[in-house]
C-alpha cells in the first residue's frame, strides 16, 4: 500500500453541508495510506462543522475561523501542511475513486518531479453522475500557458518544497490567484511537471469566475496582472483565448 509518501489534502470550506461529506469521505476512501487531511474552515453557520466533526478521527487538524476568502484558507492549509506533497481538494471536489492518491505518489516516486495535474470532470452539483463538462488537460508543454492554458487547479499537486521556495498564493489577485500560483511555479520558475492522462477530480458547478460578464472581465483583468506580477509577458491574444478555451469543454467526450 503505497511506498510511504505522506500527502496532504487541504480543503477549504465554508457553508457547504450539502457537499462537505462528498468530499471527505472520497479522501477517507483512498487506498494510499500516508494521507494528513487539514481542513480549513471559514466559520461555516449552517451546519457544516457537525458533519465535519463525525469525521474527525480522519482530518489531521480543523481550524474553523473567518479568514479573508478561500485562497486565504488554502495558504493557512499549506502553512500547516507536513506532507512531502499536498494536495487541494474544497468542498466542492471529490475524487472520482480511491485510486487517485496511488496514482500521484507513483508520479512523484520520481525525485524530479516537482508537480503534477490530471483531468477534471464538472459535474451537476445535485446530480453527481452527469457530466457538465470535460477539462481534458493534455500533456504538458510550457508553452501551451501562451495560447491560454493552465492546468485545472483542483487536480495541481506539488511538493511542499515548492511553496517554501516560491511562495503561496497571493491573495491581491482574486478569483486569478491560482492562475498566478501556476505561472509562477510553472512558466516563471519552469519547475518539472508530469500529467496524469485521466479525470483525478470531480468538481460541483457553480464557479464563481465564470458567473457573469462582469465577472469575466474582471478575471481578465486579473490574469492580465498575474502575468505581469511575474514580470511576463504575454501574447496579445493569450488572455482572449483562455475563456475561449473552455468552449470545447461543454462538448464532452
Amino acid at each position: 500500500m503505497g511506498h510511504g509518501l505522506k500527502i496532504t489534502i487541504i480543503t477549504a470550506v465554508f457553508n457547504s453541508k450539502d457537499f462537505i461529506e462528498d468530499c471527505i469521505r472520497s479522501i477517507h476512501r483512498q487506498t494510499h495510506k500516508d494521507i494528513e487531511h487539514i481542513v480549513i474552515d471559514g466559520g461555516s453557520t449552517d451546519g457544516t462543522l457537525d458533519i465535519i466533526k463525525q469525521y474527525q478521527s480522519g482530518i489531521e487538524k480543523l481550524v474553523s475561523e473567518r479568514d479573508d476568502g478561500i485562497y486565504d484558507a488554502m495558504n493557512k492549509g499549506i502553512k500547516f501542511a507536513t506532507g512531502e506533497v499536498i494536495g487541494i481538494l474544497n468542498a466542492d471536489d471529490f475524487y472520482p475513486d480511491s485510486g487517485v492518491l496511488e496514482k500521484v505518489a507513483q508520479v512523484f516516486k520520481n525525485e524530479d518531479i516537482e508537480a503534477c495535474y490530471g483531468d477534471l470532470e464538472y459535474v451537476d452539483s445535485v446530480d453527481i453522475g452527469r457530466v457538465v463538462r470535460y477539462w481534458r488537460s493534455g500533456p504538458y508543454d510550457v508553452n501551451k500557458f501562451y495560447s491560454g492554458w493552465m492546468p485545472p487547479h483542483p487536480t495541481f499537486f506539488v511538493r511542499r518544497s515548492i511553496y517554501r521556495q516560491y511562495g503561496l498564493f497571493n491573495l491581491s489577485l482574486g478569483s486569478a490567484a491560482d492562475y498566478e500560483l501556476m505561472l509562477r511555479f510553472l512558466v516563471k520558475h519552469r519547475i518539472a511537471v508530469a500529467y496524469i492522462p485521466e479525470v483525478i477530480v470531480k468538481m460541483r458547478m457553480g464557479g464563481v469566475s465564470n458567473a457573469s460578464i462582469k465577472n469575466r472581465i474582471r478575471a481578465n483583468r486579473m490574469d492580465r496582472r498575474a502575468w505581469s506580477v511575474n514580470g511576463l509577458k504575454p501574447y496579445p491574444w493569450t488572455l482572449l483565448f483562455k475563456p475561449l478555451r473552455k468552449v470545447h469543454q461543454f462538448i464532452l467526450r
